[in-house]
């Protein structure tokens, strides 16, 4: 069967494609989403993914880390797609996102843990909306008729009371950086990080003055610049990416390390060894043991079930 392979880079999107007589597998990089980080090129199974630096020019800021995918190793089996914590790849067959990873159960899907309480959310408040760096929140606020108010401020005291608050946001996209959490009114959201980890810059090590780690973090003020002009990092707010240290010029100055990622339950030897690549062998392994664990533990709960039930129809 013939196959036709397509590549097309434009200035908003890498565009892959296997065409065949009755399947088109296709991979799309929106790079507007994309923030040039570390995360799928750990992933891809087959190297097929990269990052480069790009050249700085005099007087502009820092450019984020090229991606690029090799058309000769990508497989389009899905992978940078369900583990992009920022939703900028998307692998399609015949238009359709379904992934077969998924379908299989040999991978698994990042956790999005973002919990809203509608009733917590002050009634004139959008800081969450406006805060978010991707523009990923949108709120709608409805009166007692139905209708959509546009200003809560102009209602009366009674009719304010009994505006109902709907927030939305696309989980498919949220890094879960924390920001709105911390905008919105307290515990109207609750973000729990898709992934963990530990960021840190030997001082001693940055150059001063320099701010290309600066310039191209996705997340507002994870990453400052001190009075003593070098880059401080606030791990409230940072996702462990890693768009930071590819563009870093000076090795061991800058520091990223994954420690867990929260996915659903799976048993995967192709999970395992992507995670021991974002992360490294020993947390992978410490993951493993984990899951052995809760493993013995159901084991042994059944077995006691098992022993009641027995009893019981004695």
């Amino acid at each position: 069967m013939p196959l036709k392979t397509l590549k097309q880079d434009t200035a908003d999107a890498l565009t892959l494609e296997w065409v065949l007589q009755v399947k088109n597998y296709k991979l799309t990089l929106d790079k507007n989403r994309c923030v040039g980080c570390q995360i799928c090129s750990l992933a891809c199974p087959k190297e097929a993914i990269r990052t480069e630096k790009q050249p700085k020019i005099q007087g502009q800021k820092t450019k984020k880390a090229k991606v690029d995918v090799d058309l000769a190793k990508c497989t389009f089996c899905g992978i940078c797609d369900v583990t992009c914590p920022y939703g900028a790849i998307k692998v399609t067959l015949n238009g359709t996102h379904a992934l077969s990873i998924l379908a299989k159960e040999s991978y698994p899907m990042l956790v999005r843990d973002i919990k809203v309480d509608n009733r917590l959310c002050e009634k004139e408040c959008v800081d969450c909306e406006t805060a978010c760096p991707f523009s990923l929140i949108k709120i709608s606020k409805i009166g007692f008729d139905g209708n959509p108010v546009e200003n809560v401020a102009e209602l009366s005291p009674t009719a304010k009371k009994r505006v109902q608050i709907n927030l939305e946001i696309q989980k498919d996209y949220c890094p879960t950086c924390k920001i709105c959490e911390v905008k919105c009114s307290p515990r109207a959201i609750k973000v729990a990080k898709a992934i963990e980890g530990k960021i840190s810059i030997n001082q001693e090590k940055c150059p001063e003055g320099c701010k290309d780690c600066l310039d191209v973090c996705p997340i507002p003020d994870a990453l400052m610049l001190g009075e003593d002009k070098k880059v401080h990092v606030n791990e409230l707010f940072c996702t462990y990416c890693g768009a930071c240290k590819n563009v870093c010029l000076v090795d061991d100055a800058l520091m990223v390390k994954r420690t867990k990622i929260h996915h659903t339950p799976i048993h995967s030897g192709t999970w395992n060894k992507a995670l021991a690549r974002i992360t490294s062998p020993i947390d992978a392994v410490k993951e493993l043991k984990t899951q052995a664990d809760q493993n013995r533990r159901q084991a042994v709960t059944k077995r006691f079930i098992a022993k009641e039930i027995a009893k019981e129809a004695m």
